[in-house]
C-alpha cells in the first residue's frame, strides 16, 4: 500500500503513511470540526460510515452517535477508519 492524501478543504491534503505493523489506536488520533454536526453525521452515514456508540458514565450517544451532553464540552460522534483508528466530527470547536 502506498502513500494515502486526504483533502479536508484548502490547499494542502493531509498526507497518510502506511505501517506493516499498525496497531490501532484507542483513543481519538483525528477531530474533523463541522459546522452542523446532525447533517455531518446524516451525511455520512448515508456515504456508508458507521458512528461508534457509547452507553458509559462519562460519555453517552444518542441514536445517531451524537453525544450531546452540555456540561462535557462540543456535541461529538466517533467513528473508526478503515484500520480501527478511533476519528471524530465535532461541532463547536
Amino acid at each position: 500500500m502506498g502513500v494515502m492524501k486526504v483533502h479536508v478543504g484548502g490547499s494542502n491534503p493531509l498526507v497518510v503513511y502506511p505501517k506493516a505493523d499498525h496497531k490501532a489506536a484507542t483513543f481519538t488520533v483525528l477531530n474533523f470540526p463541522v459546522d452542523d454536526i446532525e447533517k455531518t453525521v446524516d451525511d455520512l452515514t448515508a456515504r456508508g460510515v458507521e458512528f461508534e456508540s457509547y452507553d458509559m458514565p462519562e460519555i453517552k450517544t444518542d441514536v445517531k452517535g451524537i453525544a450531546q451532553d452540555p456540561n462535557q464540552g462540543p456535541k461529538i460522534a466517533w467513528f473508526k477508519d478503515p484500520s480501527g483508528n478511533i476519528l471524530s466530527v465535532v461541532e463547536g470547536m
